[in-house]
Protein backbone atom coordinates (compact mmCIF):
# COMPACT_ATOMS: atom_id res chain seq x y z
CA UNK A 1 0.00 0.00 0.00
CA UNK A 2 1.42 3.33 -0.92
CA UNK A 3 2.35 5.74 1.72
CA UNK A 4 0.90 9.01 1.14
CA UNK A 5 3.25 11.77 0.33
CA UNK A 6 2.97 15.41 0.51
CA UNK A 7 1.12 15.87 -2.44
CA UNK A 8 -1.21 13.98 -1.61
CA UNK A 9 -1.42 15.46 2.09
CA UNK A 10 -2.07 19.21 0.32
CA UNK A 11 -4.63 18.15 -2.03
CA UNK A 12 -6.63 16.34 0.56
CA UNK A 13 -6.24 19.58 3.04
CA UNK A 14 -7.27 21.87 -0.45
CA UNK A 15 -10.53 19.40 -0.71
CA UNK A 16 -11.23 19.76 3.04
CA UNK A 17 -11.07 23.38 3.02
CA UNK A 18 -13.19 23.56 0.11
CA UNK A 19 -16.09 20.66 1.68
CA UNK A 20 -15.92 22.88 4.77
CA UNK A 21 -16.09 26.31 2.58
CA UNK A 22 -19.42 25.12 0.95
CA UNK A 23 -21.00 23.38 4.30
CA UNK A 24 -20.05 26.19 6.87
CA UNK A 25 -19.46 29.76 4.56
CA UNK A 26 -16.53 30.09 6.36
CA UNK A 27 -13.20 28.43 5.72
CA UNK A 28 -11.70 26.50 8.75
CA UNK A 29 -9.14 26.98 11.16
CA UNK A 30 -5.92 25.56 11.07
CA UNK A 31 -7.24 23.24 14.44
CA UNK A 32 -10.01 22.23 12.29
CA UNK A 33 -7.71 21.25 9.31
CA UNK A 34 -5.10 19.21 11.37
CA UNK A 35 -8.73 17.71 12.80
CA UNK A 36 -10.41 17.20 9.59
CA UNK A 37 -7.15 15.61 7.70
CA UNK A 38 -6.00 13.63 10.46
CA UNK A 39 -2.55 15.32 10.41
CA UNK A 40 0.05 15.02 13.57
CA UNK A 41 -0.13 18.60 14.70
CA UNK A 42 -1.36 22.17 13.86
CA UNK A 43 2.78 22.59 12.78
CA UNK A 44 2.33 20.26 9.84
CA UNK A 45 -0.99 22.19 8.64
CA UNK A 46 0.88 25.71 8.69
CA UNK A 47 3.99 23.82 6.84
CA UNK A 48 1.28 22.43 4.17
CA UNK A 49 -0.47 25.66 4.20
CA UNK A 50 2.52 27.79 3.33
CA UNK A 51 3.84 25.64 0.43
CA UNK A 52 0.01 25.61 -0.95
CA UNK A 53 0.45 29.65 -0.17
CA UNK A 54 3.82 29.65 -2.22
CA UNK A 55 1.83 27.76 -5.11
CA UNK A 56 -0.79 30.27 -4.87
CA UNK A 57 -3.47 27.44 -4.83
CA UNK A 58 -4.62 29.15 -1.45
CA UNK A 59 -4.62 32.78 -0.38
CA UNK A 60 -4.40 33.62 3.57
CA UNK A 61 -3.69 36.90 5.93
CA UNK A 62 -2.22 36.30 8.87
CA UNK A 63 -4.29 38.93 10.59
CA UNK A 64 -7.45 37.91 9.85
CA UNK A 65 -9.35 35.31 11.08
CA UNK A 66 -10.64 31.86 9.69
CA UNK A 67 -8.76 33.88 6.49
CA UNK A 68 -8.10 31.29 3.81
CA UNK A 69 -9.06 31.49 0.53
CA UNK A 70 -9.46 29.11 -2.66
CA UNK A 71 -9.32 30.86 -6.20
CA UNK A 72 -12.99 29.39 -7.09
CA UNK A 73 -14.23 30.31 -3.40
CA UNK A 74 -13.40 34.04 -3.12
CA UNK A 75 -16.90 35.15 -2.53
CA UNK A 76 -16.11 36.96 0.78
CA UNK A 77 -16.80 39.45 2.92
CA UNK A 78 -14.86 40.99 6.05
CA UNK A 79 -16.63 41.46 9.09
CA UNK A 80 -14.87 42.93 12.36
CA UNK A 81 -14.57 40.75 15.60
CA UNK A 82 -15.91 44.06 18.25
CA UNK A 83 -14.82 41.75 20.98
CA UNK A 84 -16.64 39.56 23.89
CA UNK A 85 -20.08 39.54 24.64
CA UNK A 86 -21.42 38.06 27.87
CA UNK A 87 -23.86 34.73 27.48
CA UNK A 88 -24.07 34.66 31.50
CA UNK A 89 -23.35 37.71 33.90
CA UNK A 90 -23.52 40.69 31.74
CA UNK A 91 -19.88 41.97 31.70
CA UNK A 92 -19.00 45.59 31.26
CA UNK A 93 -18.84 47.50 27.62
CA UNK A 94 -15.52 49.25 26.31
CA UNK A 95 -13.52 47.28 29.70
CA UNK A 96 -10.63 45.75 28.88
CA UNK A 97 -10.53 42.59 26.60
CA UNK A 98 -14.42 43.18 26.11
CA UNK A 99 -16.60 44.98 23.37
CA UNK A 100 -15.37 47.76 21.52
CA UNK A 101 -16.16 50.20 18.84
CA UNK A 102 -13.10 49.68 16.93
CA UNK A 103 -12.34 45.94 15.31
CA UNK A 104 -10.28 43.60 17.91
CA UNK A 105 -10.28 40.98 14.46
CA UNK A 106 -11.65 40.53 11.41
CA UNK A 107 -13.09 37.31 9.38
CA UNK A 108 -13.34 36.20 6.02
CA UNK A 109 -17.34 34.91 5.45
CA UNK A 110 -19.18 34.19 2.42
CA UNK A 111 -21.70 36.30 1.34
CA UNK A 112 -24.40 33.53 1.54
CA UNK A 113 -23.51 33.39 5.74
CA UNK A 114 -23.97 37.12 6.35
CA UNK A 115 -27.25 37.58 3.15
CA UNK A 116 -24.95 40.52 2.52
CA UNK A 117 -26.28 42.18 5.34
CA UNK A 118 -23.90 44.76 7.35
CA UNK A 119 -22.72 42.70 10.06
CA UNK A 120 -20.26 42.42 12.89
CA UNK A 121 -18.92 39.82 15.49
CA UNK A 122 -18.53 39.16 19.08
CA UNK A 123 -17.41 36.35 20.90
CA UNK A 124 -19.48 34.44 23.22
CA UNK A 125 -18.24 34.11 26.66
CA UNK A 126 -20.66 32.35 29.14
CA UNK A 127 -22.85 29.48 28.90
CA UNK A 128 -26.37 31.16 29.43
CA UNK A 129 -27.79 30.64 25.64
CA UNK A 130 -25.89 26.79 25.51
CA UNK A 131 -29.83 25.32 24.74
CA UNK A 132 -29.81 27.46 21.38
CA UNK A 133 -26.41 25.71 20.62
CA UNK A 134 -24.18 28.83 21.49
CA UNK A 135 -20.99 27.47 23.86
CA UNK A 136 -18.54 29.27 25.46
CA UNK A 137 -16.12 30.58 22.76
CA UNK A 138 -18.63 30.53 19.76
CA UNK A 139 -18.81 33.63 17.64
CA UNK A 140 -22.16 35.68 16.88
CA UNK A 141 -22.72 37.42 13.98
CA UNK A 142 -24.97 40.48 14.09
CA UNK A 143 -26.99 42.92 12.48
CA UNK A 144 -26.93 46.63 13.57
CA UNK A 145 -30.53 47.21 14.28
CA UNK A 146 -32.16 48.90 17.05
CA UNK A 147 -35.66 47.54 16.34
CA UNK A 148 -36.79 43.78 17.13
CA UNK A 149 -39.00 41.29 17.80
CA UNK A 150 -40.16 39.37 20.90
CA UNK A 151 -38.06 36.20 21.05
CA UNK A 152 -35.38 37.57 18.99
CA UNK A 153 -31.28 36.88 19.95
CA UNK A 154 -30.16 40.40 20.70
CA UNK A 155 -26.63 42.07 22.10
CA UNK A 156 -28.56 44.44 24.80
CA UNK A 157 -27.04 47.28 26.27
CA UNK A 158 -28.48 47.78 29.96
CA UNK A 159 -27.73 51.65 30.01
CA UNK A 160 -27.85 51.94 34.28
CA UNK A 161 -25.42 49.24 34.78
CA UNK A 162 -23.13 49.86 31.61
CA UNK A 163 -23.10 46.08 30.83
CA UNK A 164 -24.17 43.97 27.78
CA UNK A 165 -25.12 40.28 27.45
CA UNK A 166 -26.38 37.93 24.80
CA UNK A 167 -30.08 37.13 25.73
CA UNK A 168 -33.81 36.54 23.91
CA UNK A 169 -35.67 39.76 23.96
CA UNK A 170 -39.17 39.84 25.20
CA UNK A 171 -41.56 42.75 25.97
CA UNK A 172 -43.62 42.50 29.39
CA UNK A 173 -45.83 45.78 29.95
CA UNK A 174 -43.22 48.76 30.89
CA UNK A 175 -40.36 46.22 31.22
CA UNK A 176 -38.19 43.81 29.10
CA UNK A 177 -37.05 40.28 29.83
CA UNK A 178 -34.05 38.83 28.38
CA UNK A 179 -34.07 35.57 29.02
CA UNK A 180 -30.95 32.95 28.92
CA UNK A 181 -31.42 29.95 27.05
CA UNK A 182 -30.55 27.91 29.89
CA UNK A 183 -32.64 26.17 32.48
CA UNK A 184 -30.08 26.40 35.03
CA UNK A 185 -30.16 30.45 34.55
CA UNK A 186 -33.02 32.72 35.81
CA UNK A 187 -33.92 35.65 33.28
CA UNK A 188 -32.92 39.11 33.92
CA UNK A 189 -35.90 41.79 34.08
CA UNK A 190 -34.99 45.40 33.74
CA UNK A 191 -36.93 48.76 32.70
CA UNK A 192 -37.94 49.14 29.49
CA UNK A 193 -36.15 52.04 29.05
CA UNK A 194 -33.28 50.57 30.52
CA UNK A 195 -31.98 48.58 27.57
CA UNK A 196 -30.36 49.77 24.77
CA UNK A 197 -30.56 47.11 22.04
CA UNK A 198 -27.09 46.70 20.31
CA UNK A 199 -27.67 44.31 17.33
CA UNK A 200 -29.86 41.30 16.51
CA UNK A 201 -28.11 37.66 16.17
CA UNK A 202 -28.37 36.30 12.31
CA UNK A 203 -25.98 33.49 12.41
CA UNK A 204 -23.59 31.52 14.87
CA UNK A 205 -19.88 30.34 13.62
CA UNK A 206 -18.99 27.49 16.03
CA UNK A 207 -15.61 26.77 17.15
CA UNK A 208 -16.01 23.23 18.41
Amino acid sequence: MRKAGPSDKREKIIDFIRDFYDEHGYTPTVRDIQKGCGLSSTAVVQYHLKVLQSEHQIERDSKVFRSIQLPDRKNTIRVPVLGIIAAGTPIAVMGADTWRQEAVDTMELSGEITQDREVFALRVSGLSMIDALIDDGDIVLLEPVKNVEDGDMVAAWLIKEKEVTLKRFYREADRVRLQPANSQMEPVYTDAANVDIQGRVVAVIRTI
